[in-house]
């Protein structure tokens, strides 16, 4: 078995374009992260999209997702102890193109329903939620990683394209 190189003894040598670049050759699919915040004296929705989730772990059940360092949104979320993962459907585009922009009103017009656990916002037309309490966050460079325990999730009773991200591009899968 090969031994690990020491991180003292690797030099940075990756560009942060080249980066970009080719880790834009992963599809991901496309969620909107969702809780509660306090915003003077009241209890606010409170969203962002994000495209870096994945399932950790079966046993316990685990999730988790990247968020950015300079998010304005994750820290208004973090102190409630709970969030929803909204796995987003390709007609959700719109949607998460608004919960991608910083500083607005993610919520205004947009329905949504407390998860059973939590009470962390579920939106319509999702795929599924993935309703869960704050197991631990992590540094990550220039993110956080955010794990996740699952309490309780649902799948949509229709079938329907997901939501891509593949190339700087929302994608949905080829025709079989």
């Amino acid at each position: 078995m090969a031994t690990p190189a020491s991180t003292a003894t690797l030099e940075p040598r990756v560009d942060s374009d080249a980066f970009r670049q080719v880790l834009s050759r992963f599809c991901s699919g496309v969620t909107i992260i969702t809780g509660l915040a306090e915003e003077h004296g009241r209890t606010v929705p409170a969203g962002l999209t994000c495209q870096s989730f994945f399932s950790l772990s079966l046993d316990p059940p685990l999730v988790a997702f990247s968020v950015a360092r300079t998010s304005r949104t994750w820290p208004t979320i973090e102190p409630s102890g709970a969030f929803c993962v909204n796995v987003l459907s390709a007609a959700q585009q719109t949607l998460c193109r608004s919960f991608a922009v910083s500083g607005s009103d993610k919520f205004a017009g947009q329905d949504w329903m407390p998860a059973p656990a939590t009470g962390s916002p579920a939106l319509p037309g999702s795929l599924a939620w993935i309703d869960c309490a704050v197991e631990t966050v992590h540094p990550g460079g220039d993110h956080w990683l955010v794990v996740g325990r699952v309490l309780h999730l649902n799948a949509a009773d229709h079938e329907a394209d997901p939501l891509l991200f593949y190339r700087a591009a929302f994608r949905r899968p080829a025709a079989a």
